[in-house]
This record gives structure tokens, sequence and C-alpha cells, in this order.
């Protein structure tokens, strides 16, 4: 499974999801590979936004490894490592 973060780089929220992916990296040892990070005002964040149909940040999304959309937390609350390592593991 893969795990998408869109936000925006320099924004009031940047700070707490660069947190929370490097404690989420730390804590519990996530696979670089199974989590991609994007500026969603660049050329593949727009492109990945527009595919899930996200509307607003930071977004976490969770798919399957062919793509195929499985969860998602949109908004200002970020989900629980736990939840977002789980999700890792499993794939």
């Amino acid at each position: 499974m893969k795990v998408l973060v869109l936000y925006r780089p320099h924004s009031e929220h940047a700070r707490r999801v660069e947190e929370f992916l490097h404690d989420l990296q730390q804590e519990h040892d996530i696979d670089r590979r199974s989590l991609q990070i994007f500026d969603v005002d660049s050329r593949d964040g727009i492109a990945t936004a527009s595919m899930y149909d996200v509307m607003s940040t930071p977004a976490i999304i969770v798919t399957d490894n062919l793509g195929s959309y499985i969860k998602s937390w949109i908004g200002e609350e970020l989900p629980l490592m736990r939840d977002i390592a789980a999700y890792t593991y499993a794939g």
C-alpha cells in the first residue's frame, strides 16, 4: 500500500505536517517507498489532487499498490500515526 501526502510546504500547516511525517518515519519505521509526499502546488501535486478529488489540504490518502483509493484524511485533523502505519505494514 502507499500513503500519499498532499500539502502546501509554505502554509500555516506545513510545520505540523512535516513534524508528523518525520515522527511517523522515526517511530514506526515506515518504508520510504510506501510514503509519497507532494507539494499540492506542483505539477505532480495538482495531478494527484485532481485524481483523488482533493479540494483542501493537508490530505493523506491511502491507496493500494496500483493506485486504487482505500481511505483518506483531509483537513487540519491529522490521523493517528498508528493508523497510517497499519496501512503501510499491510501492503
